[in-house]
């Protein structure tokens, strides 16, 4: 194996090559910009999801429902080309931002964890613990203030564990985004491999750097559980 190959392009694989941001840089942001835009609508989304109101809770529903039930590969695509396909797409403001593989692959991967980390905290919503409810209710709070004193925020702490799993399959979903032009890190492995024709060496080197920074995601959400879910330990006997 010519491990050459992968030294010689190694800023290609790491940052760029001064020009443009390629490789694993370019995947990071990518995985930030999509993880923060789908928080961004996860929260407000997922109180709606557990309203007692169907007008509000149905559309939500149908937002989950599509994004999860349908392939990402293939929402990328929709954005990707599909609009382009639209004519007062092509002629709005939109237009400026949408022909752009980057925002598209960010507003589709931002969209699909968007959706799953609206089940994910709705969920946890649902399984608040009734005495923290009774005890808000004695203390004179409203639903609002329930909501954002104490519901949500235990809701939050519990989801991490669950929420650490969406986290790691969005940063492998950006891989995704190399079907669209983009070099990312996975769009790298496979210029290199085309170019050199070295198909191992480039994908193996793709390979472990997706599986460092997987193991630091890992590592910082088992930090965040020491910190914010030690309460739920069993209570030492001494």
């Amino acid at each position: 194996m010519n491990w050459h190959v992968v030294f010689d392009n190694l800023a290609l694989f790491l940052w760029g090559d001064g020009t443009r941001t390629t490789g694993l840089l370019l995947t990071l942001q990518l995985f930030a910009t999509s993880l923060g835009l789908g928080l961004i609508l996860a929260i407000p989304l997922s109180l709606l999801r557990v309203s007692s109101n169907p007008l509000l809770r149905t559309p939500v529903w149908l937002f989950t429902y599509v994004f999860r039930g349908t392939p990402l590969l293939v929402q990328i695509y929709i954005i990707y080309f599909g609009l382009a396909e639209v004519s007062w797409i092509r002629t709005s403001w939109a237009w400026t931002f949408l022909r752009e593989a980057y925002i598209c692959a960010w507003l589709a991967i931002g969209l699909n964890t968007a959706a799953y980390t609206i089940e994910i905290l709705s969920g946890c919503i649902q399984k608040t613990f009734h005495g923290e409810i009774e005890a808000a209710r004695a203390m004179g709070m409203s639903r609002w203030t329930q909501m954002r004193h104490i519901i949500l925020p235990g809701a939050m702490r519990r989801a991490i564990p669950t929420y650490s799993n969406e986290v790691v399959l969005t940063l492998h979903c950006t891989a995704l985004a190399s079907s669209i032009t983009l070099l990312d890190l996975a769009g790298v492995g496979r210029a290199i491999s085309m170019r050199y024709a070295s198909p191992y060496e480039a994908y193996i080197a793709a390979l472990v750097l997706y599986a460092a920074f997987t193991a630091l995601v890992f590592l910082l959400f088992r930090l965040a559980e020491g910190k914010w879910l030690a309460y739920l330990r069993p209570r030492s006997a001494h």
